[in-house]
């Protein structure tokens, strides 16, 4: 009810864990940071406060990001080694699903993939449909750029999945009306029309990356040819 002159505008929300429901009620600080840093992530532009006002202390945390998920991607590779300087970044509209793409990605010295899927700042730790959608227009515009660079010769094998996700690490968000996913847990998105607008969107972007960025795209090329390399000798070596 209107109990007054109001200073300012805004909602204020209380939330307090219900005993006979929850397991625990007592809030877990890094838990909440991790969570809430990771949005600020998400959500470019937009500032998150925390503070702990349970101790003496009130321990107040901040988190704001302008780089939005490349800025995650820099967070994910602190201390990994990268292979080249410059985080790929692209953040479009497509029209057709009414759906906002934001992607960045950049390669590292490591041998392993880091993918993290989000559909609505919600994580998807089995990706779905933006994941295939990525994944496919990756391995082309790698393998298109290879052969019309003439790095790949017209005898040569493709550059596969596997080789092209070596040492890649990348954040895929789309921000979607109608989210569909399968199960409860959120884990995976479903909707057909994410698949094709993260391989048109990230597709194109990509391909004028790579031009825009020869030393860049010679780095990232180099690493996918070795992991290739690397794969052709373990099949050897088991035959």
């Amino acid at each position: 009810k209107a109990i007054g002159k109001a200073t300012g505008t805004g909602t204020t929300i209380i939330f307090q864990p219900d005993a006979s429901i929850f397991e625990t009620t007592e809030f877990s600080v890094p838990t909440i940071i991790d969570h809430l840093r990771q949005q600020a992530y998400l959500t470019k532009g937009i500032t998150l406060i925390i503070s702990d006002e349970r101790t003496d202390k009130k321990d107040v945390y901040g988190f704001y990001f302008e780089g939005g998920v490349a800025s995650y991607v820099q967070h994910i590779n602190r201390g990994k080694e990268p292979k080249h300087e410059n985080v790929f970044y692209v953040n479009n509209h497509d029209e057709n699903s009414d759906m906002d793409i934001e992607v960045a990605m950049q390669y590292t010295n490591e041998y392993y993939e880091s993918v993290h899927c989000f559909a609505n700042n919600i994580t998807n730790p089995e990706g779905g449909s933006h994941l295939v959608g990525f994944r496919s227009a990756l391995t082309r515009e790698l393998n298109n750029y290879a052969r019309t660079k003439n790095i790949l010769k017209e005898k040569d094998q493709n550059l596969t999945g596997e080789d092209v996700r070596e040492g890649m690490t990348a954040v895929i968000s789309v921000k979607i009306k109608d989210p569909q996913f399968e199960g409860q847990t959120k884990a995976k998105l479903g909707n057909p029309e994410a698949r094709t607008a993260v391989e048109s969107i990230f597709g194109e972007a990509l391909k004028i990356y790579l031009e825009e960025h020869p030393r860049d795209a010679e780095a990232i090329i180099g690493k996918c040819l070795l992991a290739a390399q690397a794969r052709r000798a373990a099949r050897a070596a088991r035959e």
